[in-house]
């Protein structure tokens, strides 16, 4: 980024184009992650055997691509530190474009690794090294994009900005599934297998691009210039920095536990667990997931009204409360038969939007902004690949040893964690005094400045 481009835009811009600019900016890289990241995993039954060959034991197989997709996890925390810096010194608009770059390049590498029957171990290696690439610049992605709603975003509709911009992680998910429907109903599953899974990373790679030219235009947090004038004299050691924030790092821990894994759960895995049980066609499933993902949208965005209009806490109370009695019940119900699959799809999805919905602003709020990024960032992200990208092997592995039945007890568990955060977050002073008398958040809150 140039220094001609670090100015501040004009009040008036910020408050007319430059709020719908910004707005857009952050959703649309949202949608680009989330596709390119769940891309992988509604096609992995369907490549596995081209990337990672027939293996009955060990990595081969589905088995081998579901670790391929939790090693992309583990280089997140490292992406978050790196770009969460660089938006932390540089700025969010740079730290976005550069990381949605990078996704782009990734996601065309996989489209274009040859198969296991032409170079052999080395189709894994390569599609390994992409997941890797790819997991860096997602680790910086989510955490940039809280850090800029929560400082562009008007006063009185943040929770709004906050739902729409985190909504864009399931448009992105819709698309996928999406994507999935159309190959499944124009080349069919054979056609999948015999690489007509490449064509879901080759629209993720244009997605990409198109995210980049978006974010471009977009312009620079007038508050990310404020905080880097008074951080000129420098920033605490990353360390010093996590434990002067010890609060806010459990916040974000036990909220973001509850929000992946149910994420990768109700809205990845699901169609999965329910054809080990024979509850109805694995493509079907994931057919009827397109409804469920737009139901989670409108009451993501439901959720974000509601929340600006009658404050955080009580909103995030009833909507983090529920998951803990609800999720067992639903699960046992679609084991036992008692409930079609439809129904408890579409009302674990109405749990974890509740969740969701609030996520990049409740999160952002909890750290300063010099370090928003960085400090919100690998907290997120290291939780995120603790938790959120083993889910998927960790629920293959259970159902290889046929312990399935321990998922709704792991899940019922995560999911409590978001009721949690809400006892810890109010131990954070600024983030306490946001929510004071009013319930809710003000642009001159102690946490915005």
């Amino acid at each position: 980024m140039t220094e001609s481009s670090a100015v501040a835009p004009p009040r008036d811009e910020a408050h007319t184009g430059g709020r719908r600019r910004e707005l857009a900016a952050a959703t649309v890289g949202s949608v680009v992650e989330s596709f390119d990241w769940n891309i992988y995993a509604v096609l992995a039954p369907y490549f596995a055997a081209d990337l990672f060959g027939h293996g009955k034991h060990g990595f081969g197989g589905v088995l081998g691509a579901y670790v391929t997709f939790a090693v992309g996890f583990v280089a997140r925390p490292v992406g978050s530190y790196l770009i969460g810096r660089l938006s932390d010194t540089r700025g969010r608009r740079f730290a976005l474009s550069l990381g949605m770059a990078v996704i782009a390049v990734a996601s065309l590498g996989i489209a274009a690794v040859p198969g296991e029957r032409t170079i052999g171990a080395w189709a894994a290696v390569l599609a390994v090294l992409a997941r890797v690439v790819q997991g860096l610049a997602f680790g910086g992605e989510a955490p940039s994009v809280a850090a800029y709603v929560t400082e562009t975003a008007p006063p009185r509709h943040r929770f709004a900005f906050s739902s729409v911009s985190y909504g864009g992680i399931i448009l992105g998910s819709l698309l996928s599934f999406g994507v999935l429907t159309l190959l499944i109903h124009t080349i069919g599953k054979s056609g999948l297998e015999n690489g007509g899974w490449r064509w879901g990373f080759v629209v993720a790679a244009l997605l990409g691009l198109a995210a980049v030219w978006v974010r471009r235009s977009a312009p620079e947090s007038a508050e990310f210039h404020r905080a880097r004038a008074r951080a000129a004299a420098g920033r605490p050691p990353f360390l010093r920095m996590l434990r002067e924030h010890r609060w806010a790092v459990l916040t974000v821990f036990l909220n973001t536990l509850g929000g992946t894994v149910g994420y990768y759960f109700a809205l990845v895995y699901l169609p999965q667990y329910a054809a080990a049980y024979h509850v109805i066609d694995k493509e079907q499933a994931a057919s009827f997931m397109t409804v469920v993902l737009g139901v989670v949208l409108v009451t993501m965005l439901l959720t974000g009204a509601a929340a600006d209009r009658f404050g955080l806490l009580p909103v995030a109370r009833i909507g983090f409360g529920l998951p803990i009695p609800l999720v067992g019940v639903l699960l046992v119900g679609l084991r036992q038969g008692w409930l079609p699959f439809q129904v408890v799809a579409v009302v674990l999805g109405m749990l974890v939007a509740t969740v969701l919905g609030t996520l990049n602003v409740f999160t952002g709020l909890l750290f300063p902004t010099e370090v928003r990024a960085v400090g919100l960032g690998v907290v997120n992200a290291a939780t995120i690949a603790a938790f959120g990208g083993t889910f998927p092997l960790l629920a293959e592995w259970l159902g290889d040893r046929h312990w399935l039945g321990v998922i709704p007890v792991y899940v019922t568990v995560c999911t409590a964690g978001p009721a949690l955060a809400l006892l810890t977050a109010v131990k954070v002073p600024s983030f306490a005094a946001a929510v004071r008398n009013t319930g809710t958040v003000t642009r001159s809150s102690p946490a915005s400045t």
